[in-house]
């Protein structure tokens, strides 16, 4: 397999949740670009509605952290939909709802300026129960805007 979209069984899980999509993920407007099971990727353009600071242009500190969180649960959710491939769909919705925030860092490093922006995680440690993740937000420059750590419940 070439990323996680050529897996049918992924996509049927991700139309399953899409049809429970949280406001806050159409609000963003992201699209999932995750190349692997291990690595969350997830970009959006920059749009008028995400704005913070009128004068300057720059991405809202909230939308900057919201997509941070998303991230970290995607990291999640990728590493735990690997493991549990094959049994039935309900069966998995109920291990991937499992999945919340416990605890989120997040600092600014930039002002949030780009056409667009890319958000990517990886695990850092997952046990029984909890995973901690790193999660970096970069422009459409590379530039570092901002960087996350979190902890996530993962059943």
């Amino acid at each position: 397999m070439n990323s996680v979209f050529d897996d049918p069984e992924y996509s049927a899980i991700v139309d399953y949740f899409n049809e429970y999509e949280p406001a806050v993920n159409g609000f963003i407007g992201f699209q999932d670009k995750s190349p692997d099971f291990d690595h969350a990727c997830l970009k959006f353009e920059m749009k008028e509605n995400l704005i913070g600071n009128i004068r300057y242009r720059t991405l809202h500190g909230g939308v900057i952290s919201s997509i941070l969180d998303i991230t970290g649960g995607h990291t999640v959710f990728l590493k735990q939909f690997s493991e549990i491939k094959g049994l039935p769909l309900d069966k998995q919705v109920k291990r991937i709802t499992q999945i919340g925030t416990i605890d989120l860092r997040i600092d600014y490093l930039l002002p949030g300026r780009g056409a667009y922006f890319v958000s990517t995680g990886y695990l850092l440690r997952r046990g029984k129960k909890v995973a901690v993740v790193r999660m970096e937000l970069h422009n459409d420059r590379e530039e570092l805007i901002a960087a996350g750590t979190g902890s996530y419940t993962s059943g």
